[in-house]
């Protein structure tokens, strides 16, 4: 398994299927690089993220580096995605 996972570490790390999408992350911080990641995986956009984090432009201004997720955010994101709030922390 430990080898697989390698692996699969490789192919994702090197891919040039994955390079734009591992661009991306490698340019943003921590918690954003989570939370787009959780969109991609669940297919969510702005709009989806009304309760945790607020209306589509402020998710927007989050994501494009123009606001920082609070506490009480990442509180909320953990309760949805059942993650621990030291996933979105450094």
């Amino acid at each position: 398994i430990d080898m697989l996972c390698h692996k699969i570490d490789e192919y994702e790390n090197s891919a040039p299927e994955f390079r734009v999408f591992n661009a991306r992350l490698n340019q943003c911080d921590d918690a954003i690089a989570v939370l787009r990641t959780l969109m991609d995986q669940y297919q969510l956009n702005t709009t989806d993220f009304k309760e945790e984090l607020g209306s589509r432009s402020y998710v927007s201004r989050i994501l494009n580096g123009e606001r920082n997720l609070t506490l009480e955010h990442i509180k909320k994101l953990s309760v949805r995605f059942n993650l621990p709030v030291s996933i979105f922390i450094k």
